[in-house]
């Protein structure tokens, strides 16, 4: 970790986000919340709508956390005391984290304040999916943006063609932890996933949203089943799309090769069942579950989308196919199941990767001396 500067007391960092359940930019702020130099760095957190698993993560590093219980999209009563608790703690940086968080926080530092913090916004994602005022309001609330990070370059890029300054925007990638010791009892799993031992395993992890491109991933588990049978496909979290996939694989006949686990807190002991990691999406932020793969050693096949190519070296890390190319999936994983080497080599690149790259104390020490630099400009 960095040193830290010489100062008269601690900066006082107050992290908003709409919840703690267990997704990626959520894990990706218990990380930062709970690595932070305590000797520079006080830190509280605060969850607009609700708390979640991660907040055992936070009390077990002695980190503060304030639930405020947001109940509608616009919660004048929410609105008020997150008002009230800056006004009281009097953040030097109020770092945000997703578009209730960013939206909510802006607003209310926009309006007459004693104390008017560094605001800090972090965004995760493409955000193709943003309807028109959601677009609007991000552009009006340029002129309240101190700094905005995004995870990936292309979530960078896009913001900046929307409107944010090139001199306020940064890129900070998700941090990873690699496992060292990535071993689980795979007779086990299987047995508790209903696999026979010895038959092949594609997986997926995330949620179950039509950007994941769900039915591509099953049409192609179809694809992959007619020269390998006895393979199966892991299906583990959940979301709007999950019982629309159920449906299809029953439709195509493949039910009985697909495994859908719904959400699985414990989601990373399965990747050491899984032979290839499969993701198709249409856009990503930076995903938490391809680099947790990759770190694991998992060889990867995902979409050709910019985030994606920041993390998969086509041919050296993994292998990257066009959005929707469902055969492209099932070419490239019967290829890694017929060459032992090129998936032990590719995985152990992927991994390496994540290693010199994407780890959690690079993370960590960028977010520090942005933090630095924000409070003295």
């Amino acid at each position: 970790m960095s040193s830290s500067p010489p100062s008269s007391r601690r900066l006082k960092v107050m992290l908003l986000v709409p919840t703690l359940d267990q997704s990626g930019a959520e894990k990706q702020l218990v990380l930062l919340a709970c690595q932070l130099p305590t000797d520079e760095f006080d830190v509280h957190v605060v969850a607009l709508t609700r708390s979640g698993p991660l907040a055992k993560e936070l009390a077990d590093h002695g980190v503060r956390l304030t639930v405020l219980g947001k109940k509608w999209k616009f919660d004048p009563f929410t609105f008020w005391r997150l008002r009230k608790l800056i006004q009281s703690e009097q953040p030097d940086i109020l770092h945000t984290w997703l578009f209730a968080a960013n939206a909510y926080a802006r607003l209310i530092v926009g309006r007459r304040m004693s104390h008017r913090p560094k605001i800090v916004v972090s965004e995760r994602c493409v955000d193709v999916w943003k309807s028109g005022w959601q677009l609007w309001l991000d552009q009006k609330l340029i002129g309240r943006t101190d700094r905005l990070i995004g995870n990936s370059h292309a979530v960078a890029e896009f913001y900046r063609s929307i409107g944010y300054p090139a001199d306020i925007v940064r890129v900070i990638h998700n941090g990873i932890s690699i496992p060292e010791n990535f071993k689980a009892d795979r007779e086990t799993l299987l047995a508790e996933l209903e696999i026979p031992v010895g038959s092949p395993v594609i997986g997926f992890i995330g949620r179950m949203a039509r950007q994941k491109r769900g039915e591509d991933i099953v049409f192609a588990m179809a694809l992959v089943a007619i020269l390998r049978p006895d393979a199966h496909l892991l299906m583990i979290g959940e979301g709007p799309e999950r019982d629309k996939l159920m449906k299809f694989a029953r439709d195509i006949g493949i039910d009985n090769l697909v495994r859908f686990t719904g959400h699985r807190a414990d989601a990373a002991k399965f990747l050491s069942v899984m032979d290839v990691f499969w993701l198709a999406s249409d856009f990503e932020g930076l995903s938490n579950s391809l680099m947790e793969a990759m770190a694991a050693g998992v060889p990867c096949i995902a979409s050709d989308i910019p985030p994606n190519r920041e993390l998969v070296v086509d041919g050296e890390t993994g292998f990257l196919v066009r959005v929707g190319d469902r055969v492209g999936f099932q070419q490239f994983t019967d290829r890694l199941l017929s060459d032992a080497e090129l998936a032990r080599r590719l995985g152990d690149a992927g991994r390496e990767r994540m290693r010199r790259e994407f780890s959690i104390d690079s993370m960590v020490d960028a977010h520090a001396k942005l933090y630095r630099e924000v409070v003295t400009s």
